[in-house]
């Protein structure tokens, strides 16, 4: 089983730590994560976000229904945080969020270590393919949300 990495970057025209504070209301995820996906956070609010923090989740990939739980391993404001799945789909999922100012804005970059069942072939006919279109539709909604 083979660590893949997907690594992403955005610059938004918003102060650092109003787009910390955006991205670490879990309930954000909601609003930046595409409908398709039927995303849902259930764990009720408010969310006290912080090292040992867990969320839960409910989404479809590929119209199968998940339960996904992710943990706070790492809490750093205004510039990151890290969430790991503890239950979900992958064998491994660690995103590493970061920000830092730049240009009179933010850079926001998302790194994603996962490993998927399959290796491989699996990641590139069905995982990537979906990390590429999940994060452009993040990307578009962030610039709208935050432009």
């Amino acid at each position: 089983m083979k660590d893949r990495v997907f690594t992403v970057f955005q610059w938004v025209p918003c102060p650092l730590e109003r787009t910390f504070a955006f991205f670490s209301d879990a309930h954000n995820l909601e609003r930046i994560t595409p409908p398709w996906v039927k995303f849902r956070v259930v764990t009720p609010p408010p969310i006290e976000m912080g090292v040992g923090t867990l969320i839960d989740y409910r989404l479809r990939l590929r119209g199968v229904p998940l339960r996904w739980r992710s943990e706070i391993t790492r809490w750093d404001p205004p510039h990151g945080f890290v969430d790991e799945q503890r239950r979900g789909p992958y064998r491994k999922w660690i995103h590493e969020h970061r920000f830092r100012s730049e240009d009179e804005g933010t850079r926001v970059e998302d790194r994603v270590t996962y490993a998927v069942p399959g290796g491989a072939l699996i990641d590139r006919r069905f995982v990537h393919p979906d990390l590429d279109r999940i994060f452009e539709y993040r990307h578009r909604t962030i610039a709208e949300l935050l432009g």
